[in-house]
């Protein structure tokens, strides 16, 4: 079982993509007297209470934080907060900063206090005015929610269908010289509509139903990545194509469907969902049945639900059954809040999220609530 902690550095990275909207922005370049203008102090007001925005600050946090390259909000957020998700309460974006909801390696975050109100604010190193204009960022360069080298991967080699679109897709016939197995830069037939006039196509094999646990709907299906595939010829409906990327062996009646850019969009981050939320863990990728920390999870609950990217929730396990000696008869235990997960990829009717905190294994069927 897998045990995990985003770094305080991690979450201040989440922060930091709406962080970067707090700082008030004047028109002269970043310096210490811009904050010495606005009448904020760095000391915390005396005897906050224990309901107000200051009670979410972390005891130990730092004046400020520079972001460096590898940090993600999750992290940055952490830094500053007890519960990550809870960065709107201590941040208003700046729209005179470009692009506000970004934050990029060599900013600076600050905790300050306005009238005893706890905000992050940022200094954004790069957009110093050196002429009349102002120097742009390129969005490729600004941090990631969640870790990229985890998520790309799994983004690359996972998509979810329907039994509608997998069926009518075009199908492997086989491949030259009637082999039934195809591999790297081998020539292949397919048949199917390829009226759109596409010429590169995946590879994919249908995999497992995604089913509801509680209520047994199919929520899409599983489409396994085999590889990739370019046109070479094509009459009719007969197509003939060429193995541009294999992942294993392509099979006859594996189905071909138009590629699909599929990243993780920069400019989300995490909160807490806007919806009441109830749902299950699913499914556990790599075809394991429990997961720790920086697992990918697939949950019971998606666009229809109201769920977004950057919805976090928190993770429980259910309560045992046990028998009251006592009273002689069975009573159920509270229910145990076991970690946290961020939703990075939703769906209509499903989900994927990345598990951020594990204090114990995470199973199939463990519950999930609004944090």
């Amino acid at each position: 079982m897998k045990k995990f902690r985003f770094s305080s550095a991690l979450m201040a990275a989440v922060l930091s993509t709406t962080l970067a909207a707090a700082l008030s922005f004047s028109n002269q370049s970043f310096s210490n007297q811009s904050f010495a203008n606005q009448s904020v102090s760095n000391q915390s007001p005396s005897n906050p209470n224990s309901s107000s925005p200051s009670a979410l600050i972390n005891e130990d946090v730092p004046d400020s934080y520079t972001v460096v390259p590898g940090d993600t909000l999750w992290d940055i957020s952490a830094l500053f907060l007890k519960d990550p998700w809870m960065w709107p309460e201590i941040w208003h974006a700046n729209q005179q900063i470009d692009n506000p909801h970004l934050i990029y390696p060599g900013d600076v975050i600050s905790l300050v206090y306005i009238n005893g109100v706890p905000q992050l604010k940022i200094v954004r190193s790069r957009e110093v005015k050196l002429s009349p204009e102002i120097r742009s960022l390129d969005h490729g360069d600004a941090i990631s929610a969640l870790p990229l080298n985890v998520i790309s991967t799994f983004l690359s080699k996972t998509r979810v269908t329907d039994n509608a679109t997998l069926n009518g897709a075009p199908y492997v016939l086989g491949g030259a010289e009637r082999r039934i197995l195809v591999g790297m830069n081998d020539d292949f037939y397919a048949r199917g509509d390829f009226t759109e006039n596409r010429l590169n196509y995946g590879i994919y094999r249908r995999g497992e139903p995604y089913l509801d646990p509680q209520t047994g709907e199919l929520l899409g299906i599983r489409a396994i990545d085999i590889g990739a595939a370019r046109i070479k010829a094509l009459e009719k409906d007969v197509a003939t194509l060429n193995v541009s990327r294999a992942e294993g062996e392509i099979r006859i009646k594996d189905r071909l469907l138009v590629a699909e850019e599929r990243t993780l969009a920069s400019t989300f981050y995490p909160r807490a969902p806007e919806t009441a939320i109830s749902g299950l863990v699913m499914n556990v990728e790599e075809g394991v049945r429990n997961a720790g920390a920086l697992d990918v999870v697939a949950i019971n609950r998606g666009n229809r639900d109201g769920l977004q990217s950057g919805d976090t929730l928190a993770i429980f396990k259910r309560g045992e059954l046990v028998k009251d000696r006592v009273a002689s008869e069975r009573v159920r235990l509270p229910d145990e809040r076991i970690g946290l997960l961020m939703v990075f990829d939703t769906y209509e009717k499903m989900s994927f999220a990345l598990v951020m905190e594990a204090d114990r294994q995470i199973d199939l069927g463990d519950l999930l609530r609004n944090p």
